[in-house]
């Protein structure tokens, strides 16, 4: 399975690379929207891992990329620090699979990615 994690965040980058690494998935990394889109073009994933806030496309503005411009019904995973129930809703309305507030524990980012690779 192969993933691409979307976080301009260098740590939570690294975090998020190592555990799921370690879970045996296969990790490409963006740190901004449109590093993202040049590995969307190219590869067809099983999981997108995005934040909200990346530099030059917000992590929503990558979904609908995805969504409409490559009509590509890949899974995406948010993980951002922002709870706000706005933001919540407009990723719902893009069709988001889940959603994870930093910050969190890795055992639950692990349960979340292999709930939405079961669908």
């Amino acid at each position: 399975m192969r993933i691409l994690i979307c976080e301009d965040n260098k740590l939570a980058m690294k975090f998020l690379s190592v555990v799921l690494e370690r879970e045996g998935y296969k990790v490409d990394s963006a740190e901004d929207g449109n590093i993202a889109i040049a590995f969307l073009q190219k590869i067809i994933y099983d999981l997108v891992v995005v934040d909200i806030h990346l530099p030059f496309l917000s992590g929503l503005e990558l979904v609908k990329f995805l969504r409409s411009d490559l009509k590509q019904k890949t899974p995406v995973l948010i993980v951002t620090a922002f709870s706000d129930p706005q933001m919540q809703r407009q990723a719902a309305e893009l069709g988001i699979d889940g959603y994870i507030v930093k910050p969190f524990n890795p055992s639950d980012l692990i349960q979340q990615v292999k709930s939405i690779l079961k669908k």
